[in-house]
């Protein structure tokens, strides 16, 4: 099993080494003598060494606000102005049952194909 420093996993040693190296191609000047000039590979050193403090940040939980009374969308803000909401058809009429609405949505134009 491979061994990273003090870092609890692979996913975390992988992200600290790419940001120390993006720092390093910077001109960041390196905290550690290395044989390797490739500075990913001084990165990664730095890294499993202990060098690079980090700071683990918590998500933070948006809370949701309730509100007090529920309210059914659709049918007090739509009735008789025609839209969506208050299932109204073409004619401006609602329609009975659900038989009529889908009979309603099959008379709606069909869009034309671009060639």
């Amino acid at each position: 099993m491979k061994t990273y420093g003090d870092i609890d996993s692979k996913f975390r040693f992988v992200i600290l080494a790419s940001m120390r190296a993006k720092q390093l191609l910077r001109g960041a000047k390196p905290s550690v003598k290395s044989k390797s000039k490739n500075l990913i590979r001084v990165a990664q050193e730095e890294v499993k060494k202990g060098l690079i403090d980090y700071e683990i940040v918590q998500d933070k939980q948006e809370s949701f606000h309730e509100p007090d009374e529920e309210m059914l969308i659709g049918e007090e803000v739509g009735k008789g102005s025609g839209t969506v909401e208050g299932k109204t058809g073409a004619g401006g009429k609602k329609p009975e049952n659900d038989k009529e609405q889908k009979d309603e949505l099959k008379k709606k134009p069909k869009k034309k194909k671009k060639n």
